[in-house]
């Protein structure tokens, strides 16, 4: 995949649904460059796949949704947006993924313009 986005000059590269680690050579390739969705407040409920879980069963009354930059450290690039979303009594994990996809689908392209702009004002990196 990094070699096939350096031959078609990927500037940006977004992870919205992509549940996978990069390796180190594609991040090296594509350091600042990458961003993701995580469906939480990080750095609450960072580092796997059950973040809608683990705010349901922490009893928390909100969590939310963050767009970042994807780093080596999982969960743990710098923030670009952040929507928080309420946590309802009676929430279910079905009620609540469809609140977080609405804020993530509110953040993720305002998040893209973030990068493209911030893009345009600097060289490639590669």
């Amino acid at each position: 995949m990094r070699d096939f986005f350096i031959r078609h000059r990927v500037e940006l590269v977004v992870d919205a649904g992509y549940d996978r680690i990069h390796t180190a050579p594609f991040l090296e390739a594509f350091e600042s460059r990458i961003i993701n969705v995580h469906p939480s407040l990080l750095p609450q409920f960072s580092g796997g796949m059950d973040a809608i879980e683990q705010a349901l069963e922490s009893g928390a009354s909100q969590t939310g949704a963050t767009v970042h930059v994807v780093t080596s450290e999982l969960d743990a690039g710098p923030i670009l947006l952040q929507e928080a979303v309420s946590i309802m009594e009676g929430e279910t994990v079905e009620t609540l993924r469809q609140k977080l996809h609405e804020a993530e689908y509110r953040i993720l392209p305002a998040g893209i313009r973030l990068m493209e702009a911030r893009l345009a004002n600097s060289p490639l990196i590669r």
